[in-house]
């Protein structure tokens, strides 16, 4: 669960938060209320890889075969030959 700080708050401790987010997204409220959220650049980078792989249709095929249990496995000296 992500830590919560006021919008005046987060100024104030805009370097401390920004080391906070490396392990955990940060929410920032303004009046009570959810407006933002910090996270670091590694985490948004997984979140844009994961979108990359839902819109994929052969890649959303390949994950529901696996959760069927209809993957075929293959050794990693496979791609030796490629």
């Amino acid at each position: 669960m992500a830590d919560s700080y006021t919008i005046k708050t987060a100024q104030q401790r805009l370097s401390a938060l920004v080391e906070e987010a490396a392990d955990h997204p940060v929410t920032i409220t303004k009046q009570g209320r959810a407006v933002a959220v910090l996270v670091s650049i590694e985490r948004m980078e997984a979140i844009g890889e994961t979108m990359e792989l839902l819109v994929d249709p052969k890649a959303m095929s390949a994950i529901r075969k696996h959760r069927e249990g209809k993957a075929n496995y293959h050794d990693v000296s496979v791609l030796d030959g490629i």
